[in-house]
């Protein structure tokens, strides 16, 4: 056979990211002021055409690329230079050109700052090589420190925090994981030392995502100060002296990892670096809430658009592969297997974006106290339930190229092994199941997530959707029932509370994807929301699976 004459499979091609999503256009329609969403349709436009052009080609430019750490130079001085890839560079650009944190504290945009913050990123992230990471932190910096109310601090760092001036633009890291733990911070071995003026700060952080950025908010413990949370403080460091030089830090190495290679996460030493208490000298771990909140709505966001794009790349690979004398897409069994994922991705979307309105409402001062207490309730649910939703999806895109999804230089693998960062980082899914124990042990929360529930099962009234309404109440009645029978013995509940979360979780999106479909339906709109939440509610609401967890003790003994 002549060279010319061979078969090559031509790969998927990404489009306009807006145009090619019809679902989040609809839900941006309810969500956003007709007037406002108008505004800013050209900037969301030209988002969905980078991100589904321009960036996602320089994407796969930049596939061979990771940061690489120079410790010393030619001349054995410890310079400990970490080279961020092509992209980063260009995204770090982006982020204050574009708003793609500052919008999110835009007195514009009112309640709905959130909202457009995420259209924002939803549109671009996914070809950013988990750019993200440093912009969770960062903005979860600038909400902890705008809490804390330390206007030293925040005259200091807001600014650069929230600039659109790439020249002045700061990130900021999240340096709490050591050695000696992950989620369990209270035995921190980092110490604060008082010398001088200030204090100087002596340890190893094992696990820092944004080694690169200019200040970092961490966790230490005073001398003097007690073992345990409560004696953690929570301090401000900035990396780099005024002549760019890392002020008594080094970068032991950084972490080759599974996936987010591009992510540049190191170990650090800390060797007497100057750092500034945020607020006191105690109880670090409760400060940290507001930016645990941030990266944790971020982690469900990352969620939305790495699942959205594995849908997106293996649909269009499915009008270009032929098998069997057809087209993957004209395939039933292969047609299926794509509505399965794009229907659940559309329940992350939808959850995400609803605890992103909240987060909104509740920084603009507008929400009432229920909605604070529902925004306390639904963050751990969310964020457990969208990670593990991203995984599937994102497995499920790759095997639907075949053996193509498993080679590397098709940038398909990255789509698994960076989604599986999303049920670990910021607490595992079985840490936010416990997280989400202790938010409903509070009454005002409960009952606000309980309004919640009973409020949108109400309003489902579509004749069509009623069977789907049914199932949601048969899920959540499995759930209420669990949570009073096993109330008074915190053994069962724990060990069920992975189960109770996921069916909490998977509920609440099945009950936003039923008023979608009624919107859709009442306005004479498309039928393709309620073909969704029919997928989404067929494949199953309810985790629980009535075993005793005294077998897992006899299973593992």
């Amino acid at each position: 056979m002549e060279p010319d004459a061979q078969f090559f499979q031509s790969p998927p091609e990404l489009g306009n990211q807006w145009d090619a999503d019809p679902l989040f256009r609809e839900l941006l329609e309810r969500m956003l002021p007709r007037e406002l969403l108008s505004n800013l349709l050209p900037t969301l436009r030209e988002l969905g055409e980078l991100g589904g052009g321009e960036l996602y080609r320089a994407q796969l430019a930049d596939l061979a690329n990771e940061p690489v750490l120079t410790q010393w130079d030619a001349w054995g001085h410890r310079v400990d230079h970490i080279e961020l890839t092509p992209l980063w560079k260009r995204a770090q650009r982006m982020t204050a050109e574009v708003g793609l944190v500052a919008d999110g504290y835009a007195p514009e945009y009112g309640p709905h700052a959130r909202v457009v913050q995420f259209a924002k990123n939803y549109l671009v992230q996914a070809s950013l090589d988990v750019w993200s990471c440093p912009l969770a932190m960062t903005d979860g910096a600038a909400r902890t420190l705008l809490d804390l109310e330390n206007q030293s601090l925040i005259d200091r760092a807001i600014p650069r925090l929230l600039s659109r001036d790439p020249a002045q633009a700061w990130t900021s890291g999240q340096w709490m994981t050591e050695r000696t733990g992950g989620s369990d911070v209270s035995r921190t071995e980092t110490v604060a030392k008082k010398e001088g003026e200030g204090f100087r700060l002596y340890g190893t952080k094992w696990f820092t995502s944004a080694t690169t950025a200019e200040m970092a908010l961490t966790l230490a413990r005073p001398e003097g100060n007690p073992d345990g949370s409560r004696g953690l403080a929570l301090f401000f460091v900035e990396l780099r002296d005024s002549a760019g030089q890392l002020q008594n830090l080094e970068i032991n190495r950084l972490k080759d990892k599974l996936g987010t290679r591009k992510v540049p996460t190191a170990e650090l030493r800390l060797r007497g670096t100057p750092a500034i208490p945020v607020a006191g000298l105690t109880e670090g771990v409760k400060k940290i809430t507001s930016m645990l909140n941030i990266t944790r709505l971020w982690n469900s966001m990352g969620a939305t658009w790495g699942a959205r794009r594995a849908v997106a790349l293996a649909s269009a690979f499915a009008d270009r592969r032929r098998a069997f004398g057809a087209l993957l897409r004209d395939k039933p069994l292969h047609l299926d297997t794509l509505a399965a994922i794009a229907a659940e991705s559309f329940g992350v979307t939808l959850f995400s974006f609803r605890l992103a309105e909240l987060v909104g409402r509740v920084e603009s001062k507008v929400a009432s106290a229920e909605e604070i207490a529902l925004q306390r309730a639904l963050t751990p649910i969310a964020k457990l339930t969208t990670g593990k939703q991203a995984v599937a999806i994102a497995s499920e895109a790759v095997e639907s190229f075949g053996g193509a999804g498993y080679v590397e230089d098709t940038g398909l693998p990255r789509l698994v092994a960076d989604a599986q960062v999303l049920p670990i980082w910021e607490g595992t899914t079985n840490v936010l199941s416990a997280d989400t124990l202790r938010a409903l042990a509070h009454e005002e929360t409960r009952t606000a997530l309980d309004q919640e529930l009973s409020r949108r099962m109400e309003s489902i009234r579509e004749p069509s959707l009623l069977d789907g309404q049914k199932a949601v109440g048969q899920a959540l009645e499995a759930a209420r029932s669990f949570w009073s029978a096993n109330l008074r013995d915190p053994g069962r509940l724990e060990a069920g509370a992975r189960q109770y979360a996921m069916t909490l979780g998977r509920s609440y999106e099945a009950l936003l994807m039923l008023e979608h479909a009624q919107h859709q339906k009442q306005r004479g709109g498309s039928e393709r929301a309620a073909a969704a939440a029919r997928r989404f509610i067929a494949h199953g609401l309810s985790s629980f699976t009535g075993v005793d967890p005294a077998d897992a003790a006899l299973l593992l003994s």
